[in-house]
């Protein structure tokens, strides 16, 4: 259900499980941090879904096994952002609940029209993974972060890039080569100085 493609620098990983709108298990995201504990060595990482949803997040049928307060999720963001080659969150679909915690920890998030941004951590009963909020207040702002995480609020697409919580948008059939595009210079680039000027940016 996690497919991994490597391209001279390149990593591409693609959450395939369309048919439960890619939710998330534990093994599956277990394996997706295992990826991006690997990942090291890569240039540019770009994580995407398969089907017309990037993740519903958790797959609500594991939820009362503990999943909702795993640390594998703050392992998987954490190692997303720590990562020190470019990562694209490439958004085929809607993301939503624990998905955007991968989504927030990586460099750069573009996405379809129609993709919507939503936490329903508070309807739900549940905590964030400690690290989402404060990402999330970086991109959008306090108040906005508030209002998707506290009030419930379903960022449209075109709120969610006005906001900067998506960088760009692109067509269905063009999302994967714009995220391609994103990538070109920091792989024709070498690791030290992507590393140096990321470093910078942190």
């Amino acid at each position: 259900m996690i497919e991994l493609t490597k391209d001279a620098g390149l990593w591409t990983v693609t959450i395939n499980r369309p048919h439960k709108a890619n939710s998330l298990t534990y093994d599956m995201l277990s394996e997706l941090a295992d990826i991006a504990e690997a990942a090291q060595d890569a240039r540019a990482l770009i994580l995407t879904g398969a089907g017309k949803v990037f993740s519903a997040g958790m797959d609500l049928e594991v939820a009362k096994t503990g999943l909702p307060t795993s640390p594998v999720w703050e392992r998987l963001s954490g190692a997303l952002a720590a990562l020190p080659g470019l990562s694209i969150a490439a958004l085929n679909g809607t993301v939503a609940g624990g998905a955007m915690g991968m989504v927030l920890a990586c460099d750069l998030r573009i996405a379809v029209p129609t993709a919507k941004a939503f936490y329903p951590v508070m309807k739900l009963g549940i905590m964030p993974q400690p690290s989402d909020p404060v990402r999330l207040a970086a991109l959008v702002g306090p108040s906005r972060a508030k209002l998707i995480l506290m009030g419930g609020h379903r960022a449209a697409p075109d709120e969610a890039l006005a906001w900067g919580l998506f960088d760009q948008q692109a067509a269905p059939e063009a999302l994967m080569q714009t995220a391609r595009n994103l990538a070109a210079d920091t792989l024709g680039a070498t690791p030290e100085h992507a590393h140096a000027i990321k470093a910078l940016i942190r």
